[in-house]
């Protein structure tokens, strides 16, 4: 899949000071890498050598085997497409610096120093190596000369969003670290050469300290630790390596097991997040040396990384009974603000028994909780009409009596058909007009009583609707107050269920679980034998594959080739590529056209990292032209 790169960090068995068997173990390392479909592999700091030598560092015979060894690679991986980094020992005009050597296929692209020399308690390196230095120089190196200095990018041409940085040990553990100017001058990828020694609790550290860098410069971070095999006179090492991407750990290695860790890095992703982050500013590319190299591009199947397909969800039932509570209670306190500064004491919802209605209501039973309001004051109003089932009328019923909340029910048949005989209306036409008339009816029911009542409307719409544009302008679309204006249609069934299984009222819990056993439906056609005929997803297309395309259009703005991409790796098995791409083209559409009722929403809190408010996430014209996406979704 285009805009992956696969990376990985492997830590040798060494030997310290035997140069040739270190280089052994790497070319294994290195080929076996290469066989998995590595793009970048990291090893540790001074791997060639050993991280250990201490004054054997000033022996010429160790500095040149180093140098002659790093010659012997560079000749065995010619035919090597992937970018590798080594750490050794240079000395250049009378200093030795700490270097990590960045190898493509047989090329020795550069030299970046150690900028951080540490001289404290278990690490003298002060004694031995010299502070690297910002300016490139070019010096020789075999028979051609090579860049050495901090200041270098690595940049594949045939992915530019594939920049490397590098950076070595300590500079990741000092107020400003090089990585951060890397970054900023446009490095997507950093790789971390170190020797950490182990002490009890470092690892804690160290794992925040990586992924907290990756989520501060927006990239990918690999991290390689020296390990099994350095000196043990002192100290030792874990091989704790680490490959983080914007603050998320992708892999960890199992500490003192000398492991090899591989990613998936998806670059586009941290373009997207760097195009949107206000304050993420570029600069300082012109103090940069740009070193250039063709990598091939991956073929399709090629990504193995695991693609969510309910990326609303968390898929650890710890974590997404977290969340459910986190959710509710920013809805609950949205809404209470809301009650608070308007002085109402009453709060008028529509319930059908849907999920939608459900999740509302309990959302304002907690706002008024929270307000030492009796919950009586929650009217409840079920609206039977032309499509309503027993199964939904019944659970509206029995769900609104046990939250303790008052019951109102107005039928609107006799209203809606008096409405068709005013506009010429024929009732027998099941077209859009005979819907919306019953869903415009259930609205000016609902507004008519908060007037009476001096309450407000709690709107029980979700994102998923808003964005398909699936709701009736100035109907269901209205109200004083969307509760679940950013709660995509997969995540409410997960609040409900998250409240079906917490609560201790086995009675409530019983028509939650039917509630959530019910078809998705606005019920504004006849039933069919007393079911529900009209199901949503048959109409408008999986829920859950429109929440993953919402998900990935709007969080990362990908264009309609990589979501769809993504779409077939999270689905396989599930939907067929036919499906996938028909829905998907129906959400273009729809997300476009229906742009005019979003850019009239009600208030409403915002739960998550998308979400299609007018006044902050989404301001999107509602005439923009779909030509451009659809026409690239007509080319797959």
């Amino acid at each position: 899949m285009e805009g992956f790169i696969r990376v990985s960090a492997a830590t040798p068995k060494i030997r310290v000071a035997d140069v040739k068997e270190n280089g052994k173990e790497i070319r294994s390392l290195i080929k076996k890498a290469w066989e998995e479909g590595t793009e970048l592999l990291v090893f540790p700091e001074l791997c060639i050598t050993g991280y250990t030598c201490e004054d054997l560092f000033f022996q010429a015979t160790l500095l040149e085997a180093a140098k002659k060894e790093l010659l012997s690679l560079l000749e065995d991986t010619k035919e090597i497409k992937m970018v590798v980094l080594l750490g050794l020992p240079i000395e250049w005009e009378g200093a030795i610096y700490n270097v990590a050597a960045v190898l493509y296929q047989g090329e020795l692209l550069g030299l970046v120093p150690k900028m951080h020399i540490p001289n404290y308690a278990e690490f003298y390196e002060g004694r031995h190596f010299t502070r690297g230095f910002d300016k490139v120089a070019w010096i020789p190196f075999g028979r051609k000369k090579v860049p050495f200095g901090s200041k270098l990018l690595f940049q594949c041409s045939t992915m530019p969003d594939f920049t490397l940085g590098v950076e070595i040990c300590e500079d990741i553990w000092v107020v400003c670290p090089p990585s951060t100017f890397h970054a900023l001058a446009g490095a997507t990828v950093i790789a971390n050469l170190s020797a950490s020694d182990e002490t009890t609790g470092k690892d804690i550290y160290r794992n925040s300290l990586v992924s907290g860098q990756s989520a501060r410069l927006l990239c990918a971070y690999v991290y390689a630790d020296a390990g099994e095999g350095e000196s043990s006179t002192d100290l030792v090492f874990s091989a704790h390596n680490i490959i983080a991407e914007n603050g998320t750990v992708l892999a960890e290695a199992e500490r003192f097991k000398n492991q090899a860790i591989t990613a998936d890095i998806d670059l586009e992703r941290l373009k997207s997040e760097r195009r949107k982050i206000s304050t993420f500013i570029p600069e300082g590319k012109e103090n940069y040396e740009v070193v250039s190299f063709d990598m091939p591009v991956k073929e399709k199947g090629y990504c193995k990384r695991y693609i969510d397909p309910a990326p609303f969800v968390p898929s650890n039932k710890k974590d997404r009974d977290k969340r459910c509570e986190e959710i509710l209670s920013i809805q609950s306190m949205g809404l209470k603000k809301r009650v608070e500064h308007t002085g109402c004491q009453n709060a008028v919802i529509g319930i059908s028994g849907g999920l939608d209605s459900t999740l509302a209501l309990l959302v304002a039973t907690r706002a008024f909780d929270m307000l030492s309001i009796n919950r009586k004051q929650i009217q409840a109003i079920t609206m039977p009409c032309f499509g309503t089932t027993d199964r939904t009328y019944q659970n509206a019923v029995l769900l609104a009596k046990k939250l303790g909340v008052s019951l109102l029910e107005i039928p609107i048949q006799d209203a809606v058909k008096q409405h068709f005989k005013d506009i010429g209306q024929n009732p027998k036409l099941h077209d859009v007009t005979y819907e919306n008339a019953q869903a415009r009816e259930r609205t000016q029911v609902l507004m008519d009583v908060a007037n009476k009542k001096n309450g407000m409307v709690i709107g029980t719409g979700d994102m998923s609707e808003l964005a398909l544009g699936w709701a009736t302008y100035n109907g269901d679309h209205m109200s004083m107050y969307g509760v679940n204006a950013s709660v995509p249609k997969t995540l409410v069934r997960h609040l409900v269920q998250y409240y079906a299984d917490t609560c201790k009222d086995q009675e409530l819990t019983d028509v939650l679980l039917d509630i959530l056993a019910t078809p998705v439906s606005p019920e504004l056609l006849p039933p069919e034998d007393g079911k529900i005929s009209q199901k949503t997803e048959d109409i408008v297309g999986p829920y859950e594959l429109h929440d993953f395309f919402l998900y990935y259009i709007l969080r990362f703005g990908f264009c309609p080739k990589r979501v769809y991409q993504m779409a077939l790796q999270a689905f396989e098995g599930a939907y067929s590529e036919e499906i996938i791409l028909k829905w998907l083209k129906t959400f273009y559409r729809r997300f476009f056209s229906q742009q005019f009722k979003r850019s009239c929403l009600p208030d409403g809190p915002k739960v998550g990292s998308v979400a299609v408010s007018p006044r902050g996430d989404l301001r999107m014209p509602s005439d923009a032209c779909a030509g451009l996406w659809l026409e690239e979704l007509e080319s797959l």
